[in-house]
């Protein structure tokens, strides 16, 4: 008999807060009160992999993967590698059938290192260099879109057979809330705008370039869209356009690609965009534009990120201190924040907190839980509930992680990146290790002492710098 049958008010206790829309699809606690995640314990993956580290549900990922394939039949689905991209990520992506969708060279390179078939990728950018172009072309990439008509220039001089490309399109879409996630409106920096000539005469330029083949248009509406009305909306403007194409410029367009942006819950209460919604929103919308223009359906593809890696993730914390103001404001500050989380500071977002190393009948208390950054903007959750006794040495969870965490973080202070732990069936896999001051101090050209691999084996008081380097 297992402590929380002998004990049900604690049985009841150990689940307490925990909103399953929000964490990983594994996610339960033990007997103890730990936080377990792909039925491995966080507190083994701190002692392990020490703290801050990334968490990653392989088997919740994989079966976002294979839910929006199922739920879409008949839509190609490519991935958002910007959200989250490691080469074992990628594996993942093309076991479950998916493509890829990469943004910059690193990406892409990621990608083949993870020896991804090229002709499943997709290379976007606003502002792709013609190092990027060239790299694109020549490896085969399956899809490049064009942002602008100088990339079309940059890539015709790069291609060495016949590349197929999209035209990135402007809907002009408002999804309303912070304008940093609106992408899909006039005013920002993505793709040709609707209405007057830019993107016929874009389709022109592509058209007179024997070694590019126009196959569609592509268009972003924007990020946490929860309505599946707007991609309906966002379908019926972007065959219009087709359409027009097809009458201006007497070429009919194959492939519309309407991007992702689908919304996750970050909180308990929060919106979310409903795949089934989502798939029967934009087919009613393709079979009505379609039947108004006498347009042939199109191939459909769309590009969720987010909303299959967000969920799968976890990051883990150490608390470090704790400190209660005159003002009555509780500080839980850990060893992590805007370095691993920059999204608090950049959009203002919220998350949900919970105690992960054990159980505690204690009443909660709402905190702060702050990161260790010289910034006043170093938050990680504000006003959340935790338990009043929390105290340093405890571990926290914060939920929804896995999406522009790992891809967003940087070095800020010199603190090294987090590793990136995947778990499945009570096994870790590290599948990117800790950066350390010696990875950081490698770049700098103009260090005066030794390497840090040149440290000696056995050190003397003298030699603490070298273990603090070497990350030891």
């Amino acid at each position: 008999m297992t402590l929380s049958e002998l004990l049900p008010s604690l049985a009841h206790a150990t689940h307490f807060g925990l909103d399953h829309r929000l964490w990983p699809s594994t996610t339960h606690r033990d007997d103890l009160g730990q936080l377990c995640v792909g039925g491995v314990p966080l507190t083994e993956v701190a002692d392990e992999f020490r703290t801050p580290a990334y968490v990653l549900d392989e088997d919740d990922i994989r079966g976002r993967m294979r839910r929006y394939r199922t739920a879409l039949p008949g839509i190609s689905v490519v991935y958002a590698g910007k959200s989250l991209l490691t080469t074992t990520v990628a594996r993942w992506v093309e076991a479950e059938g998916l493509g890829l969708d990469v943004c910059s060279g690193g990406e892409l390179a990621t990608a083949l290192a993870a020896g991804v078939d090229p002709a499943r990728i997709v290379m976007h950018g606003n502002a792709k260099t013609c190092d990027e172009l060239r790299d694109a072309a020549h490896l085969g990439v399956g899809k490049v879109v064009l942002d602008c008509p100088l990339e079309i220039a940059f890539l015709a001089g790069q291609v060495r057979g016949r590349q197929s490309v999209l035209l990135r399109v402007i809907p002009d879409i408002d999804i309303g809330g912070h304008p940093a996630v609106a992408t899909g409106t006039l005013d920002q920096k993505f793709g040709l705008p609707l209405g007057g000539d830019a993107i016929f005469e874009a389709a022109h330029l592509v058209l007179d370039q024997p070694a590019l083949h126009l196959s569609g248009l592509h268009c972003h509406i924007g990020s946490q869209v929860a309505d599946p009305g707007l991609y309906g909306l966002a379908v019926t403007r972007m065959i219009a356009a087709m359409a027009e194409i097809r009458t201006r410029l007497s070429v009919t367009l194959t492939e519309l690609n309407i991007g992702g942006g689908h919304a996750v819950p970050y909180t308990t209460g929060d919106t979310e965009l409903d795949v089934d919604q989502f798939g029967a929103a934009i087919e009613s919308a393709l079979r009505t534009a379609c039947t108004a223009a006498s347009f042939p359906r199109p191939a459909l593809v769309i590009e969720p990120g987010r909303a299959i890696s967000a969920r799968a993730g976890v990051t883990v914390y150490r608390v470090v201190a704790v400190k209660s103001q005159p003002n009555g404001r509780t500080f839980v500050a850990v060893d992590g924040g805007m370095s691993d989380n920059p999204r608090v500071s950049l959009y203002g977002a919220k998350y949900t907190v919970t105690l992960a190393n054990r159980h505690t009948p204690t009443p909660d208390k709402v905190v702060t839980v702050v990161g260790r950054h010289c910034e006043a903007g170093d938050v990680i959750a504000r006003d959340v509930l935790l338990p009043a006794d929390i105290h340093a040495g405890d571990l926290l969870a914060v939920a929804c992680t896995g999406a522009y965490h790992h891809s967003m973080a940087s070095s800020y202070n010199m603190v090294g990146r987090p590793p990136l732990i995947a778990v499945a069936n009570g096994r870790c896999q590290q599948l990117i290790r800790r950066e350390t001051v010696a990875d950081l101090l490698s770049r700098d050209c103009g260090r005066s002492w030794p390497a840090p691999s040149l440290a000696p084996v056995s050190r003397g008081p003298g030699d603490a710098w070298r273990a603090l380097v070497d990350g030891e």
